[in-house]
């Protein structure tokens, strides 16, 4: 502990406050945070939209402007990890637990329970189901991730900066970045963080508690997901105390086998020829359309406008709300790619692998629906991945693999989430001590306890939104803050950086 500073102390409190808060007065947290989580998507949606796709701008200009040629360190400095293993660490770390538990559910939610324009049920509903899950889950997402990650790691590992928030923002804010204005932007991304990694753990902790309880008949309440959280709270600890480079790497490249191999079979028992064509299709749609998606509001139709925010503002607000952590853990993985690199791979490569999971699971489950060989459409959502497996040749080993899958995506998460939070709360150490990081494993799993103790899965998605709305400014200021400083550099370092001008003609 002799390494935390004023920003862990003060995060800290404020965050045991809140937890106990839950603990007192569960129905008074319910209600309030549900207040505020309404007036925020009802007032501010507009913003999240534009903000967001202002941080897609921002990342594809970065990947065809000459200044894509700086690295994330110094020009000789080389990648720490080959491109598979820096894949499936950014990749782990990025989506995890989401991916499994929305895999199926939300492509076959929008075309048979809520569909995003048309009627469900309909040919339409089911282009739309993919076309908006994609949109969700692509390029958005991970340019929120790889801003704040670029951000990071080029005063990391270019400048020598330690690995904070704060310490991107010193060409905007100037001396006040190291000051009190610097330490609440921290304090804000710490409790964003926090917040964001335990609405993961909540996830994962329900959705084995639903495979559980479809598979076993295990009640599914709160006291088993009590249990689950605990029982992994004691795994992603063993994890976290062995180390970066034993820990999280070894996790998660298991991980990526196991997702490969649950992919491999549901495509294969699953509806494989519409899967393809539904990922064809639905790319080409998703394509077509990104403009459109992107701003989409419907002022003039309020049931369009309630699904909008409930899928898409609360998608945005979870990656910005999940920026901090993924953004310092992917940056602290990433020294030596050069910006060019690390875009393409960011945001092209996860999209990518997240549209073919999407149309193989989602794919299935609508087919299934369909065909009436089971209503999926009726099963609580954590259930949902469970339903379908279970219509599959060897439904129970699939099943089995699935919560296996689950159990690990939450270590990895819970395991970057205590080291992401320790480098935050020690000044930018980029090896936090094992006491710190306990510490902080407690409260992620106190924080995932008291949400889902206070209010299931709606109190987690409440108070996420909520975190994510005030750290959205300060993405904004990183965006202006990296975009100066690689200016600046590359007029300093030269034409190497810089496309030589045309010989004029003679």
């Amino acid at each position: 502990m002799k390494q935390a500073t004023s920003v862990f102390y003060i995060s800290a409190s404020i965050l045991v406050v809140l937890v106990l808060f839950g603990v007192l007065f569960p129905d008074s947290l319910e209600q309030s945070t549900a207040y505020v989580q309404s007036l925020i998507t009802d007032t501010f949606g507009w913003y999240y939209l534009i903000a967001v796709t202002a941080f897609v701008a921002v990342c594809i200009y970065l990947l065809v402007s000459p200044l894509g040629r700086i690295k994330l360190g110094k020009q000789e400095d080389t990648p720490d990890y080959s491109r598979p293993t820096w894949l499936a660490m950014l990749f782990s770390a990025g989506v995890g637990i989401g991916l499994v538990f929305y895999g199926a559910y939300e492509p076959l939610n929008h075309y048979a329970i809520s569909s995003a324009t048309g009627e469900v049920g309909t040919e339409q509903a089911a282009r739309e189901a993919m076309q908006y899950t994609f949109f969700h889950w692509g390029v958005h997402a991970w340019a929120v991730y790889g801003l704040v990650a670029m951000s990071l790691a080029y005063v990391m590992f270019r400048k020598g900066e330690p690995a904070l928030i704060s310490s991107t923002l010193t060409p905007v804010l100037g001396r006040h970045a190291k000051g009190a204005i610097g330490k609440t932007i921290d304090i804000i991304a710490v409790i964003a963080t926090v917040i964001g990694v335990a609405t993961s753990l909540g996830i994962g902790a329900v959705q084995i508690n639903g495979g559980l309880s479809y598979l076993f008949g295990i009640p599914n309440n709160i006291l088993i997901q009590f249990i689950i959280i605990l029982i992994v709270t004691v795994m992603f600890m063993a994890s976290a105390l062995s180390g970066l480079d034993k820990g999280i790497r070894i996790l998660s490249n298991v991980n990526m086998i196991l997702a490969a191999a649950l992919c491999l079979l549901v495509f294969v028992f699953g509806a494989s020829l519409l899967t393809l064509n539904l990922f064809t299709d639905s790319f080409g749609r998703y394509l077509q359309n990104f403009v459109t998606m992107s701003f989409r509001i419907a002022p003039l139709n309020p049931e369009n406008r309630e699904w909008i925010n409930t899928w898409t503002i609360f998608y945005w607000a979870w990656w910005i709300s999940w920026s901090p952590f993924v953004g310092i853990f992917i940056a602290r993985v990433s020294k030596g790619r050069t910006i060019r690199e690390f875009v393409a791979y960011v945001l092209l490569a996860p999209s990518v692998i997240g549209f073919i999971w999407f149309s193989i699971f989602g794919g299935s489950a609508i087919a299934i629906e369909r065909s009436g060989k089971a209503t999926l459409s009726q099963l609580i959502p954590e259930e949902t991945l469970f339903g379908m497996l279970h219509t599959f040749p060897f439904g129970m080993a699939t099943s089995i693999l699935a919560v296996g899958l689950i159990a690990i995506f939450f270590v990895t998460s819970a395991d970057s989430g205590t080291f992401v939070l320790g480098m935050m709360t020690t000044g930018g150490a980029q090896n936090p001590n094992n006491i710190l990081k306990v510490v902080w494993g407690l409260m992620l799993t106190a924080m995932a306890l008291v949400l889902l103790y206070s209010g299931g899965l709606q109190a987690l998605q409440n108070m996420m939104i909520i975190c994510a709305f005030p750290f959205s400014f300060v993405i904004i200021m990183m965006a202006f803050s990296l975009i100066k400083t690689l200016n600046k550099d590359s007029h300093e370092m030269g034409p190497t950086t810089r496309r030589p001008r045309r010989a004029a003609k003679l």
